[in-house]
């Protein structure tokens, strides 16, 4: 009799928490952020004409020299959201020396008049592999280059990097950086 109460009470209990757990707290933490944070509840999606083109919370390939190039994907296909992982190599591992200089050596073919050294985030994915920005020392080596393929004085594609960096968490957790989407879009309304 005592084990048939102590299960019906493990039951009870398990049938409680799931209720609570699974559908009452998730609800909760639901309505608080659709209230005091609609945008990011809603996956930060960022709209031109009606249509939503990507959220500003992950990256997405671009490969054309007229735009801004973000950090490498670990994912593949590349941005890929359902595969979200970094390639966990080491610094030893000849497949992210391979990586990295195949990423050079792109940078490098879209822009040969370019001799300064090559910020690192450009050649490294990040943890997720999905990450949308990069630092603002990437934007700025890649803007003579974006300014240069759309026939632009670099200084304009400059004034946009500045205008579209963001400061590090609490102004103090990390460098400047640029969201890569957001600046893409600036430039094609120029």
């Amino acid at each position: 009799m005592k084990l048939f109460s102590s299960i019906r009470a493990a039951l009870g209990l398990l049938l409680i928490m799931t209720i609570l757990l699974g559908g009452v707290y998730p609800l909760l933490v639901l309505g608080f952020a659709q209230t005091f944070f609609p945008h990011k509840a809603e996956g930060s999606l960022i709209e031109r004409g009606g249509k939503v083109v990507g959220s500003s919370l992950l990256g997405q390939q671009f490969d054309s020299p007229k735009y801004f190039w973000g950090r490498l994907s670990a994912t593949t296909p590349a941005y890929n959201a359902a595969a979200s992982s970094g390639s966990n190599f080491n610094p030893a591992n000849p497949k992210l020396l391979e990586a990295a200089n195949a990423r050079i050596a792109a940078l490098q073919k879209a822009d040969p008049a370019n001799k300064e050294p090559v910020p690192v985030d450009l050649v490294t994915s990040s943890a997720s592999g999905l990450d949308p920005h990069i630092s603002l020392a990437a934007a700025e080596y890649q803007a003579p280059r974006v300014a240069g393929a759309r026939n632009m004085k670099t200084e304009i594609v400059e004034q946009l990097v500045k205008k579209y960096t963001e400061a590090p968490g609490f102004g103090l957790l990390g460098e400047p950086y640029v969201n890569v989407l957001r600046l893409n879009m600036a430039l094609d309304e120029k």
